[in-house]
């Protein structure tokens, strides 16, 4: 996706996905309910057509979503648009407005992301270190099958699968901290939704190649009991992300200069 479509202005209100509801077949009658499309299956799907939007820019950093305009949209009750745009704020992809509906965060800046990075590196690699002594052997395997999931993701296309990366990437992270027995730690970490907000800023598959190599060197090094590997892998890891979404700064900044200087 290039710069200047990632900056293209769009309206204040959402858009669906015109593939995305194709791909489905129809539209859902408002109201009604189909054999076999149980109400979770159906917020699932409002879930990834939003997770698809919102990663793709389609929906702008900032703008305001209300569930009775996605509902006219979609043609689909409340109900599941409620719930998907529940499980987005949990995850941190849509803040709650008291008296007026949902909101997209503002993409994150450059100074933001310092500050962010500078948090993690003090933060993570003592979760990578307190992991690979203390993470029982089911929490090992936790792992594992988290880097099997996010494997099958990375050679998906479209923003749906590379959002799901993104939040698959931010669990993975989680479950490090969760293993390493340090609830502030793990708290601190969900707080910055960092993976999150990182991932909304481009669409780009050689960060999640990149990426998935560095979770295995962590993983490796929890399994093997071994701290200071495990410490020194993740200090790389977010070391190495970092420049990676660096360059995306600079791409963007870059995109705003000459569109000044025009």
């Amino acid at each position: 996706m290039s710069t200047g479509s990632r900056r293209r202005k769009r309206g204040p209100h959402v858009t669906m996905d015109d593939e995305a509801t194709a791909a489905r077949g129809r539209r859902v009658v408002p109201g009604a309910t189909s054999p076999g499309r149980a109400g979770g299956r159906l917020a699932d799907e409002v879930y990834d057509t939003l997770l698809g939007q919102l990663m793709s820019l389609r929906i702008e950093p900032g703008s305001r979503v209300t569930i009775d305009v996605l509902a006219r949209e979609l043609g689909v009750s409340q109900t599941p648009i409620r719930d998907a745009l529940n499980r987005m704020e949990a995850e941190g992809l849509v803040v709650r407005v008291p008296h007026a509906g949902y909101r997209i965060p503002p993409q994150i800046t450059r100074h933001r992301f310092e500050d962010m990075l500078e948090v993690r590196l003090l933060l993570e690699p003592a979760a990578a270190r307190r992991s690979a002594e203390r993470a029982t052997l089911a929490q090992v395997a936790g792992l594992r099958r988290m880097l099997e999931e996010m494997a099958e993701l990375e050679g998906g296309s479209g923003p749906t699968a590379y959002g799901a990366f993104g939040l698959r990437d931010a669990a993975f992270h989680d479950l490090v901290a969760q293993s390493a027995e340090n609830q502030v730690i793990r708290e601190s970490l969900a707080r910055l939704h960092s993976h999150v907000h990182l991932f909304r800023l481009h669409h780009d598959t050689q960060v999640t190649h990149l990426a998935m190599a560095e979770h295995e060197d962590v993983v490796a090094a929890i399994a093997a009991r071994d701290p200071d590997a495990a410490a020194y892998a993740m200090r790389r890891h977010i070391l190495r992300s970092g420049e990676r979404f660096r360059r995306l700064f600079d791409e963007i900044e870059g995109a705003e200069a000459m569109a000044v200087q025009a």
